[in-house]
């Protein structure tokens, strides 16, 4: 069945992760826990489609995670016209975001690209790490090392930043060849991701403890006094401490 072999395809990739990554998953989590330590932030921007959700405020997740994005609404209602000859890039948007947020040096920010050459996310990084942020990315470096890098400085994500987590992924994304579709089958970046992010976390989580620092960990709003524990206790606690 293909249920069978996509199970032994998933279950390679997760080995691959797991052992691979290991040593980057251990410095992520102790520079998130120095950074929560020495009263900094950890931002997430959008790590693969939107997998930064499964730890930013949901039960059984830290308090100390907190979403980044930015955006810019422009009204267009003319007709459609060819643009082409114009220059339309997006440089200096990111720049624009950082300088409005409330990021500081030293302040952990994530960023997801699969490729390492998404135009948004590598200028995010670039311009975070001019000012001082602290870099994660996740990417496919088999994947990253197959393109070339769009961005004006001429790199790929991978080379501006602090830490790379490898989310394993092969080059396009997908896994799997199945007879009669062209194109392959199942993306792997979105679960390795979730995989790396629970696991960094975690190591934090220790590091935090061992230095006499307890973290805020979320209750589940939907279960009977979670939402009145999150509110009452665990945010306050936040604002004052930063975790």
């Amino acid at each position: 069945m293909l249920l069978d072999r996509y199970n032994e395809r998933l279950d390679q990739l997760i080995h691959k992760v797991r052992t691979t990554q290991r040593e980057n998953i251990i410095k992520a989590g102790e520079m998130i826990a120095e950074t929560v330590a020495n009263g900094g932030n950890i931002y997430l921007s959008k790590i693969c489609h939107s997998i930064e959700n499964d730890l930013i405020y949901r039960g059984g997740g830290p308090i100390f995670y907190k979403h980044f994005s930015y955006g810019m609404q422009v009204e267009r209602n003319g007709r459609v016209r060819d643009r082409s000859d114009l220059d339309s890039n997006i440089w200096g948007m990111a720049e624009y975001a950082l300088k409005m947020s409330d990021m500081r040096p030293g302040d952990v920010l994530m960023v997801s690209s699969v490729s390492g050459r998404t135009v948004s996310t590598v200028d995010l990084a670039y311009e975070a790490k001019k000012y001082g942020i602290k870099v994660i990315a996740f990417l496919s470096m088999e994947y990253a090392q197959a393109v070339e890098a769009v961005h004006p400085s001429g790199k790929k994500l991978y080379e501006m930043v602090d830490l790379v987590m490898d989310n394993c992924a092969p080059a396009a994304e997908a896994m799997m060849e199945v007879p009669g579709i062209e194109a392959h089958y199942a993306a792997a970046s979105g679960i390795a991701s979730d995989i790396l992010l629970w696991s960094m976390t975690t190591v934090a989580i220790e590091k935090l403890m061992g230095q006499g620092i307890t973290p805020g960990i979320l209750k589940s709003a939907n279960f009977p006094g979670g939402n009145d524990y999150n509110k009452t206790i665990i945010e306050p606690h936040y604002d004052e401490f930063g975790w």
